[in-house]
């Protein structure tokens, strides 16, 4: 099964924004763009515009938010 996980809480804590509510004044995203991925939920339909938007507010690369785990991960 693959899988993306998403490091938007552990980014959250290292920055210090204590909530939802602060990463989205900090960000200029919505709330419901944020809750995605710190729900973890439909991680793929995710814009690149919002990605974006999260890694110059962490001042952070892709992959230190997004990883992509491929399903055959585990099988060679």
């Amino acid at each position: 099964m693959t899988r993306i996980k998403c490091n938007i809480r552990e980014l959250m804590a290292k920055h210090r924004i204590d909530d939802i509510t602060e990463l989205m004044e900090k960000s200029g995203l919505s709330r419901n763009s944020i809750n995605k991925l710190y729900r973890e939920t439909n991680i793929e339909t995710t814009k690149l515009e919002t990605l974006f938007k999260l890694c110059d507010t962490f001042n952070c690369q892709l992959s230190d938010l997004i990883e992509y785990i491929p399903s055959n991960q585990n099988s060679k």
